[in-house]
């Protein structure tokens, strides 16, 4: 162990990436192409370096120019001190609506966990408690995807169908969620029924839809698609108000990214909460919110979209914490690439193996930094809402 009491952090690096999947695909706003983000390198005076992720590449900005001057020269084992000088009450964020501070110190917060790690040079999974288990469970991902480049081209029923299996056969998959947003409710329902009778009732099954159905459209799909035993639907509607009265009328769980475990409770819906952590303010706040969930029997899992340093953090809490045993997203088979050395994760039988090494126990790739890092700088940050039929116009589907 090094000498924690005098360490101070001295500088914060922010770099902006582009990691483009091998082939876009259909969301509710449009063509989905990759991620990007702003990769956090808090440095110390004694030469330890955590690594951090934020979920959208302009919080970055927001670290810049906020986060990184007010730590400067902070302790950075003393997490209570460094969020206190980033971030207002939550009740200030809260009723303002003002969550960008929140949000951007959540992802520098990660690379105080990982430093945190190296000092005393265990994996973040043992700082958390100890594992209960070690190979962590991921989805893979399906959806419509114009063909690119030779990749992608799923963009009907039977070639979804084939995808699936041909992950089933290279990969040993059996948890499989996906979108299937073209808006139309037909196609949902025969892709669907196309899947079950392809892949077998034992293969998990899960669907996100984005928010793209009408209350009664979403009525209609639920109904045609609860015979082929559906494991979960997340946001099958625009709000909680519209989960619980579609719950009336269908038993498959709900889940949703949006992080308000009141109006859950209040409602009775929806059942799952699938979360970033720096969206949700950091490890700590997570961890504290991953407790209230169990507290009050709402499941949770981790989101899709992520590089390899959020990627890690995810593996290290999902190891050590009983409550969280359903698989998380993820999209690690269409990444063509990440930051991280021996990056992307990708799973195996359906599991990827939690890191040992101390922290989250991965490193920096810096030539891959530097490639994905001139992309952005070159192509400009990847915008997922804009029509692709109509440039420089976002994309209205109208609920159905």
């Amino acid at each position: 162990m090094r000498g924690i009491n005098t360490m101070k952090i001295t500088n914060i690096k922010v770099t902006h990436v582009n990691v483009p999947f091998d082939a876009p695909f259909w969301w509710t706003a449009g063509l989905y192409a990759g991620a990007s983000k702003s990769i956090i390198e808090v440095e110390t005076d004694e030469g330890i370096t955590g690594l951090g992720e934020a979920p959208w590449w302009h919080f970055g900005e927001t670290i810049k120019q906020e986060i990184a001057p007010a730590l400067i020269g902070a302790d950075p084992l003393d997490l209570a001190d460094c969020e206190a000088r980033c971030v207002p009450p939550w009740q200030i964020t809260a009723n303002t609506g003002e969550n960008a501070a929140s949000v951007a110190f959540g992802a520098v917060e990660l690379a105080l966990w990982d430093i945190r790690g190296k000092v005393f040079d265990m994996p973040l999974y043992k700082l958390l408690g100890g594992a209960v288990r070690k190979d962590i469970p991921f989805t893979e991902y399906f959806g419509f995807r114009p063909e690119n480049e030779g990749a992608g081209g799923e963009m009907t029923p039977e070639a979804v169908v084939d995808y699936c299996l041909k992950m089933r056969e290279l990969h040993g998959s059996t948890y499989f969620e996906g979108k299937l947003i073209l808006g139309d409710p037909q196609l949902e329902i025969r892709t669907v029924r196309m899947l079950r009778e392809a892949l077998g009732n034992e293969v998990m099954l899960r669907l996100d839809s984005n928010m793209q159905w009408s209350l009664s459209t979403a009525r209609h799909v639920l109904r045609e698609i609860e015979p082929y035993n559906i494991r979960n639907y997340e946001d099958p509607v625009a709000t909680f108000e519209e989960m619980a009265a579609l719950r009336q009328h269908s038993s498959i769980p709900f889940s949703t990214h949006i992080p308000d475990l009141r109006r859950a409770l209040d409602l009775g819906a929806p059942d799952y909460f699938v979360c970033n952590f720096a969206a949700l303010g950091g490890l700590s706040r997570s961890l504290k919110f991953i407790a209230a969930c169990e507290a009050v029997g709402k499941g949770f899992w981790c989101y899709s979209n992520d590089l390899g340093i959020m990627t890690a953090a995810y593996l290290h809490v999902v190891a050590a914490t009983p409550w969280i045993t359903e698989p998380s997203q993820s999209l690690f088979r269409w990444q063509i690439g990440d930051v991280i050395e021996d990056g992307p994760f990708r799973q195996t039988d359906n599991y990827v193996r939690v890191p040992e090494g101390a922290g989250l126990g991965v490193n920096l790739d810096s030539e891959s930094m530097s490639h994905w890092s001139r992309h952005f700088q070159e192509h400009g940050p990847m915008n997922h809402f804009l029509d692709p039929d109509r440039p420089g116009r976002y994309r209205r589907l109208p609920l159905n």
